[in-house]
């Protein structure tokens, strides 16, 4: 897929005031400070599109941009560790999970993990509340030019055996980085894929 162009929409804190749900549509979402902006930014080549900050907590809600015209790319605040009240924390979590559970034009969350660590309970909780909700999903381990291919790959493995556990089926999962733009055109080719099935409701 070729990004012509990228444009920011609107951004809201409930869902049912989304833009309406014409196109299909792709949420990108992790722990907060795992390099989600960056990595939007990356795939839509506009460094300035999503807001990038080294402090946790600056996506806090519902931010959709338009790609080429005819699908929706959604920036959803991180889960985990933001530098806010719990009442702050706690309105989020309402949102994202409404906003997953309910947004009926919704094709595929992009769970971003840090494929510096090895694997972290908040990512496993989030990961298996996605597939107890019958949300489909793709995991993007991310910042992989900050740590060698080796340890990068047995991050993953760990990964793979934690979820094998209790995944009959592991979800699709790519490597990338910002900086590189390793995983690019994987990232974007999968969307075409998906984009080509896509029924407006």
């Amino acid at each position: 897929m070729i990004i012509k162009t990228a444009e920011y929409l609107q951004s809201e804190a409930d869902w049912r005031k989304c833009p309406a749900p014409i196109h299909p549509e792709y949420a990108f979402i992790g722990r907060s400070n795992v390099g989600k902006s960056s990595l939007i930014n990356m795939l839509v080549n506009n460094k300035n599109l999503a807001k990038t900050s080294s402090k946790p907590g600056k996506t806090q809600t519902i931010n959709h941009f338009l790609v080429n015209k005819d699908w929706y790319l959604v920036d959803l605040p991180g889960y985990g560790f933001a530098k806010t009240s719990k009442t702050n924390r706690a309105k989020w979590q309402k949102m994202i999970s409404d906003y997953l559970l309910f947004r009926e034009n919704l094709q595929l969350v992009f769970v971003l993990v840090d494929s510096r660590l090895e694997p972290q309970q908040i990512d496993i909780d989030f990961i298996n509340n996605l597939g107890e909700s019958g949300i489909p999903f793709a995991i993007i381990f991310t910042k992989s030019d900050k740590i060698s291919n080796g340890k990068a790959m047995s991050n993953i493995q760990r990964m793979k055996n934690v979820l094998s556990e209790t995944w009959e089926e592991l979800p699709v999962m790519m490597k990338s980085s910002a900086v590189s733009t390793l995983g690019k055109d994987e990232i974007l080719n999968y969307i075409e894929d998906i984009n080509l099935h896509f029924r407006s409701i």
